[in-house]
């Protein structure tokens, strides 16, 4: 296996990866930056512009992107940079915001808030949402403080959601109407001394995570059982995605300044390009929201 450096950006708050026609895309949340990476050379070969903060994104099949910014899920016109708000959540905070989402095989969207600076014993606000291809907003669940991760196990079809604050990732069965249910605890991250923050599948069905406090990304099967612990150059890996040819490629994410994590090593907020890990991924879905 081989970790190297791919490109020279420094981050601020590096996020939500994706392989996307060829390209390696992602986020700087903290600066309004969505950028699209040559996945050999690292060059940046797209760069588009979106209020900060932001959360994440996805592709719409019209070739807009779905973006979740501070309280509201907007669609970016890529071609003339216009930006059309297309719902909005019903909770409002100074320290609440949209964070992680993807997109689902149905073509809607799902994303989650995160509720920081919490009094002990204070409920967060916000949850996880889903905006179907109707562009109507549905609340899924509530209780999650920092909401990570979301995806899709290729095996089972279980929805898979991290909560950061909580040190724990559940699994839930989705209903053809979207609808969630049979919540189960998947994973607690405890015993490695971090919250889980992004997550994606391989092709087997195992659960990779950025273990952002740590320093490694991990690996765990369908029971939960880790099975590949990577130790990264890089203080605060923040998420990840399988890509290149044969998605056999694993692309982290990582933060340099969040405004709760600082980091100053060589390689904080760069991006990382991992081969030979021996496992391959897939694609992830494009929304198919009626914009």
């Amino acid at each position: 296996m081989n970790i190297q450096r791919l490109g020279d950006l420094k981050l601020a708050l590096g996020e939500c990866p994706i392989w996307h026609e060829g390209r390696l895309w992602l986020l700087d949340c903290r600066q309004g930056l969505i950028l699209a990476l040559d996945p050999d050379s690292g060059e940046v070969t797209a760069r588009h512009e979106a209020p900060a903060p932001l959360g994440s994104f996805a592709f719409n099949g019209d070739g807009c992107i779905v973006l979740s910014l501070k309280e509201e899920i907007a669609a970016l016109n890529l071609r003339d940079g216009s930006l059309r708000s297309l719902a909005r959540i019903e909770a409002s905070h100074p320290h609440l915001r949209l964070n992680d989402g993807t997109a689902l095989a149905d073509g809607s969207f799902v994303a989650g808030t995160m509720h920081v600076f919490r009094e002990p014993g204070e409920a967060p606000l916000g949850g996880l949402y889903r905006l179907d291809t109707g562009l109507r907003l549905h609340k899924l669940d509530e209780g999650l403080g920092i909401v990570n991760g979301p995806c899709v196990n290729p095996v089972n079809g279980r929805l898979h959601v991290a909560d950061s604050a909580e040190r724990v990732i559940y699994s839930y069965a989705i209903a053809a109407d979207g609808t969630l249910a049979d919540k189960q605890v998947f994973l607690r991250t405890d015993a490695y001394d971090s919250g889980p923050d992004g997550c994606t599948f391989d092709s087997e069905g195992g659960l990779w995570t950025a273990l952002v406090r740590t320093g490694a990304i991990a690996r765990f099967d369908m029971q939960g059982g880790l099975t590949r612990w990577i130790d990264v150059p890089v203080a605060h890996p923040s998420a990840l995605c399988f890509g290149g040819p044969e998605m056999a490629d694993l692309f982290v994410t990582s933060i340099s300044d969040s405004g709760r994590l600082h980091a100053s090593g060589p390689l904080d907020g760069a991006v990382l390009k991992l081969t030979g890990v021996g496992f391959r991924g897939s694609a992830r879905p494009v929304c198919r929201l009626a914009l």
